[in-house]
């Protein structure tokens, strides 16, 4: 049984006493929804009725010596693998979403204010309710890998696929341009939007015109939609997946103002994931009802034949498809540190090199702060930090050792005396929530001149005194280069005043370039190492070696 499943079903996470999935939209996001889906129908029966069904241009085969005659090898190829990976983004980006199963409009994340959630549950008031509570269940059958708390290997699959779907893209997006096969996407007369329209009518009341042999040319609703796909879709998925990253936030605060906050743009990815769903079930119905064998032909073996030897053909891809569907679930139970070590090869260097580099410079004023900010983690209940007193700072000594030439133990009045600093940021949890706050204490950089590391530390540790989700020590590491970010911090102050219990007392992290998990609540000691592989199981951090996090957490 692999580490993964081992740990799963030691912590009775299999299939917990609550598997129910419940999509609630709040009112005015469904009626407008509604509004927005019903509004093109209503509009081209009204047509019909009010002037008949519309004519349609004739669709001849050629019209120019130059028009693309059908599909060449490569956007064959390059239709496929962005099938493939395309499910591999939608099952992991699901698996992604059910960890904090709730989209909102503005970046507080304030119970109740989410126009969209897929869990029974409002928060409740009456207890405690941790981000990691509030995770949902989500069956493997539909996500990558499905079941809770499974965010880890559910991001390196997505990330992993995202980055070798970008490639695909842009080759493809290279050679239609480098060939004539772009005519089949860009609209370049503006009588194809008013043709679009006719056809819409045509389709919305079920009144199918005779359709083009799309061996040579598409509709011009086909066409639109297909051009809005690749070039609006697909780049709005990226750009709003980047902006959800801590470092490039932090470093161009500029960047997610442009969709409206980083949980505006996570919400918006979501609505381009449903775009893609939305683009595919009549996309697939109509390759079915307009020649199924010959549209297989077309987009498997390059022919306009109607032999059945295409759909065969995408038969066996199919089944190559929920074969690897099958070994992405295997590998992510049986084999989770593959995963994560796979990912940690591929894309940790484009981590380390770009984004670690990105400076954290961005603040917020102090009408940003929010309103509510989100508990996460297990409070501590070891006898030492329940025996620290009042706000568990009275007889609380920080111990900073390791790889330095000054090893000190620290008390907050000592902190303090270091030179306080002050910075209002926006927290970025893995699971997707995010917050503002501001918080008050002494940088790292101002640590690490006071103890003076020695040349071989290269690696910050801070230990908890809580524990991770599968029990033992709670700590996480941070290279130096990080720790000497000007905005990363121990905190012992938020939003001017001394940190609750439920938000680390008496010591936090703040990394404002890394994802919250590496932000280390409750802290009890600093140390300076060689290299994350002498602490824990070697790879980090608590979560990192329970959960299969990445080490650098900047995206």
């Amino acid at each position: 049984m692999g580490e993964m499943a081992e740990n799963i079903r030691a912590n009775h996470l299999v299939y917990p006493e609550d598997r129910r999935m419940r999509i609630h939209v709040r009112l005015p996001f469904l009626v407008l929804g509604a509004v927005a889906a019903v509004l093109p129908l209503a509009g081209a029966w009204v047509w019909m009725l009010v002037f008949g069904l519309p004519e349609l241009a004739p669709s001849p085969r050629i019209t120019y010596p130059d028009d693309p005659v059908g599909f060449p090898v490569w956007l064959r190829l390059a239709h496929f693998v962005n099938l493939v990976l395309m499910v591999l983004l939608v099952r992991s980006g699901l698996s992604i979403l059910m960890d904090h199963p709730r989209l909102y409009w503005n970046d507080h994340c304030t119970p109740g204010s989410d126009w969209i959630r897929f869990t029974p549950f409002e928060v409740p008031k009456d207890r405690v309710w941790t981000a990691k509570d509030d995770s949902r269940y989500l069956s493997p059958w539909i996500g990558l890998p499905g079941f809770r708390h499974t965010i880890g290997i559910a991001r390196h699959w997505h990330f992993l696929s995202a980055f070798f779907w970008l490639g695909n893209g842009l080759i493809f997006v290279a050679l239609l341009f480098a060939t004539n096969q772009w005519k089949r996407l860009v609209p370049t007369d503006l009588s194809l939007f008013t043709e679009a329209a006719k056809v819409m009518v045509h389709y919305a009341t079920f009144h199918l015109p005779v359709e083009p042999d799309g061996f040579f040319r598409y509709n011009a609703l086909q066409q639109l939609s297909y051009f809005g796909i690749v070039f609006i879709v697909a780049p709005v998925s990226l750009l709003t997946g980047l902006a959800m990253s801590p470092a490039i936030d932090n470093w161009a605060g500029w960047y997610p103002k442009l969709f409206g906050g980083r949980q505006a743009a996570r919400s918006i990815h979501f609505l381009a994931m449903c775009s893609y769903l939305a683009f595919l079930v009549p996309h697939v119905g109509m390759v079915v009802i307009t020649g199924l064998c010959q549209n297989m032909n077309h987009i498997i073996s390059g022919t306009d034949t109607t032999g059945p030897e295409g759909l065969l053909v995408f038969l066996a891809g199919v089944a190559g498809i929920l074969a690897l569907c099958w070994a992405t679930h295997w590998v992510s139970w049986k084999r989770p540190r593959w995963v994560q070590m796979g990912f940690r090869r591929i894309l940790g260097p484009l981590q380390r090199a770009v984004l670690n580099r990105l400076p954290s410079r961005r603040q917020y004023t102090r009408d940003d702060i929010s309103p509510y900010f989100w508990p996460n983690g297990k409070l501590p209940h070891c006898p030492e930090w329940e025996g620290l007193g009042d706000l568990r700072r009275q007889g609380f000594k920080l111990k900073v050792s390791g790889l330095v030439e000054n090893p000190v133990e620290l008390g907050i009045d000592e902190l303090e005396n270091l030179g306080k600093r002050e910075q209002i940021t926006l927290h970025h949890c893995i699971q997707g929530w995010s917050g503002v706050a501001q918080w008050g204490g002494v940088t790292l950089r101002q640590l690490i001149d006071l103890v003076k590391p020695l040349p071989d530390a290269k690696v910050v540790v801070f230990r908890s005194f809580g524990e991770g989700h599968y029990g033992g020590e709670y700590y996480d590491t941070l290279t130096l280069e990080n720790a000497a970010h000007p905005e990363t911090m121990l905190a012992w102050e938020m939003n001017d005043h001394p940190l609750t219990d439920l938000h680390g007392a008496p010591l936090r992290l703040r990394a404002e370039n890394q994802l919250g998990y590496k932000m280390v609540k409750w802290i009890k000691s600093v140390e300076f190492v060689h290299s994350e592989k002498e602490v824990g199981k070697g790879y980090g951090g608590k979560n990192e070696d329970d959960e299969y996090y990445p080490v650098v957490a900047n995206i």
